[in-house]
């Protein structure tokens, strides 16, 4: 769990969305470091990369994917993911916008693998975690089944 954000890991105030995906993965049943504060971009590739190494599963961020120019996540995740999963991003925007929050349309954030570690990039507002959170609850155990070689489930 990372959180992007130069304020926050200057200590000018205290990161609110990393708490919230990290409480929402434990409800998923995963065990969850972090998160780990870090200012965007490069900062933000080395913290994905260390994760990798280390062998997670899943890798959220938070902040960073908006349009303002210190805003570096999505940039930082594509050199570290081997290959995009485009359907969680489109899915994430989708969501905020369905539920009246037409600035979700203006996330940058991607998804994708690198290596054995879905890295998914959420917007740095407690709201937009809370909202990403219900998108991926459905489908993320299942994600990193997937990933670990899983079949899909089986119907009838």
């Amino acid at each position: 769990m990372v959180t992007a954000s130069n304020r926050a890991a200057a200590g000018v105030y205290t990161d609110r969305g990393g708490p919230v995906l990290v409480e929402g993965l434990r409800a998923m049943g995963f065990d969850v470091d972090g998160p780990q504060v870090v200012p965007d971009g490069e900062p933000v590739e080395r913290a994905l990369r260390d994760a990798v190494d280390v062998g997670y599963d899943v890798v959220l961020t938070t902040g960073g994917t908006g349009l303002t120019p210190g805003d570096l996540t999505p940039e930082a995740t594509r050199r570290v993911v081997d290959r995009l999963v485009p359907g969680i991003a489109e899915a994430l925007r989708a969501y905020g916008v369905s539920q009246g929050v037409p600035t979700a349309m203006l996330s940058r954030g991607i998804a994708g693998l690198a290596g054995r570690t879905l890295v998914v990039n959420l917007p740095g507002s407690t709201g937009g975690c809370r909202d990403g959170l219900a998108v991926l609850s459905p489908v993320l155990v299942h994600a990193v089944e997937q990933v670990r070689g899983g079949d899909h489930p089986r119907e009838g």
